[in-house]
């Protein structure tokens, strides 16, 4: 039996946390706000990012599997789906924009003198733009699947014919 603490909770101890509460505190992220904080959302995206979830449904069903470890993962708060897409909906964005702001001005100073393997003039962002596929059978309401899902096919094809052109020297 393990007595340690839960990777995920040794990867969060490192977040500047004060820096995270002034950036809640800055865009008023506690307003009317009675259990499910901003910090719980955070770990929630955090935890469903790293463990590759893809949907609310997966985030909400794997923190209920393992709810005596949910506290342990710093999740202070039960987990439903509508909490957390409400959570999604109304909080500013501003509030994590900011905060991963800070995040990457700490890192950038860390790895500044690392090898990237190309040599570039600029620095260069990853970015993650996973989405979630939607249908026309299970979200009839939702005209804008089949464009969406159109430009994406058109951004990705694109992105794939530059990338055959480009060549780092």
């Amino acid at each position: 039996m393990n007595r340690g603490k839960l990777v995920f909770a040794q990867l969060m101890q490192h977040l500047p946390l004060t820096t995270f509460r002034r950036c809640v505190t800055r865009y008023r992220g506690a307003f009317k706000v009675k259990s499910f904080s901003c910090l719980d959302q955070f770990l929630c995206m955090a935890f469903a990012q790293l463990t590759f979830r893809e949907s609310l449904r997966d985030i909400e069903v794997c923190l209920r599997a393992q709810s005596s470890k949910r506290y342990h993962l710093g999740i202070r708060s039960a987990v439903a789906r509508n909490t957390l897409a409400n959570a999604n909906a109304v909080r500013d964005w501003r509030i994590y924009a900011d905060f991963a702001q800070s995040l990457i001005g700490i890192a950038r100073p860390l790895y500044a003198q690392e090898s990237f393997g190309v040599d570039l003039q600029e620095t260069v962002y990853a970015l993650d733009t996973t989405t979630i596929d939607r249908c026309l059978s299970v979200f009839p309401w939702d005209t804008s699947v089949f464009p969406v899902a159109l430009l994406e096919n058109e951004a990705t094809r694109t992105i794939a014919d530059q990338a055959e052109e480009v060549s780092f020297t």
